[in-house]
């Protein structure tokens, strides 16, 4: 009646997840599973939970597994999960009292008393929330667990009420030519250095010059680039309507189009680094430097400025960025035409030029 399967974590470590299956008639009746760190303890429950259900009339009760348990589930039946949301919901499970709980014991006072045990930021906090009502939008209808979405709507008005949760507040941080050019500076003093390093100054540069992201810019594949149509596919774009398959095509400005073709197609991506490479690089440059709160993504925010500065509408800088609702870019509404301040900017030249290798 009972399973257990043996996984490897991302960190190296084992997981043990015990599952018990019964069918009636072919079809299933009862399901439940947990995951453990040792497989003597996955035996241990196996052992008691099959005991309980010979029990007369156990299989008629109805199933309340852990919120751990129906984590898992959710994570395993779930065809997309993007990154984030699963490092959220894998912290939930493995560093909060609340994931121990039975689904029917966790009501509104339960989920208010894990939000504020969550040492983060209002906006994060309300991210952890709302990441994990997926999982409370799924249980019920569909596994009929006895999760109450209800009771998560109504933790939320209190945290709010409370300011323990809210939205994060638009960054205006925007890095000078200064900064730009003694990070450039130093990126090209590492990449001298150590020839098989990450191309800080081209990653940099088509940050500003493209608009993408860095997670963005890591999936960019060569068959994705038209050349042609000065355009290129880009997956899986931050959407906060649609979190899967958001798929688009962006335009490539001459310059990002440049340092593309500038890149060596060893592989299948244009950029193939991983983003926590990316930030990491970039963040110690900064500390390295001096140079005080700013942050990669704050990069893109540059490059839309740029775009407006450069006298563009509206819809010509969403046809670069990717947004899909204009009322998104209007903050950037109150910049005036100025021109290109990277016009003649002497790393242009430097980022376009092809890897040796190419």
């Amino acid at each position: 009646m009972g399973t257990i399967i043996s996984r490897t974590r991302k960190d190296g470590s084992t997981a043990y997840l015990a599952q018990i299956l019964i069918k009636r008639k072919g079809k299933i009746v009862f399901r439940q599973s947990e995951t453990f760190d040792r497989r003597q303890a996955a035996k241990a429950w196996l052992s008691r939970r099959e005991t309980e259900l010979r029990k007369p009339g156990a299989l008629d009760q109805r199933e309340d597994p852990t919120l751990s348990a129906v984590i898992d589930r959710y994570i395993e039946e779930s065809r997309h999960i993007g990154k984030t949301k699963a490092q959220v919901l894998g912290s939930i499970k493995n560093n909060y009292d609340i994931s121990a709980t039975r689904c029917s014991e966790i009501d509104s006072a339960a989920l208010v008393d894990f939000a504020k045990a969550i040492p983060v930021s209002a906006p994060t906090r309300q991210n952890y929330l709302s990441h994990l009502g997926a999982v409370f939008a799924v249980a019920r209808p569909a596994w009929r667990y006895p999760l109450d979405q209800q009771a998560l709507k109504d933790a939320m008005v209190v945290l709010k009420k409370l300011g323990l949760t809210g939205k994060s507040k638009h960054r205006d941080r925007r890095p000078d030519l200064e900064e730009l050019d003694r990070l450039m500076t130093h990126f090209e003093g590492v990449q001298r250095r150590r020839p098989s390093s990450i191309p800080m100054t081209k990653i940099v540069a088509f940050a500003i010059f493209s608009t993408r992201r860095q997670e963005e810019m890591t999936l960019i594949a060569w068959a994705d680039f038209d050349q042609q149509a000065s355009r290129v596919w880009v997956r899986d774009m931050k959407d906060p309507g649609e979190k899967d398959g958001n798929d688009v095509y962006c335009d490539v400005p001459p310059v990002a189009q440049a340092i593309i073709s500038s890149m060596p197609k060893r592989q299948s991506q244009i950029f193939p680094y991983s983003t926590d490479a990316i930030s990491a690089a970039f963040t110690r440059a900064c500390k390295f430097l001096g140079i005080r709160d700013l942050r990669f993504h704050d990069l893109r925010h540059e490059a839309i400025s740029r775009l407006f500065e450069m006298g563009m509408t509206i819809p010509q800088a969403a046809s670069v960025s990717g947004h899909r609702s204009w009322a998104s870019l209007k903050r950037y509404s109150h910049l005036r035409q100025t021109g290109d301040k990277y016009a003649g900017w002497r790393w242009i030249d430097i980022v376009t030029r092809p890897a040796a290798d190419h």
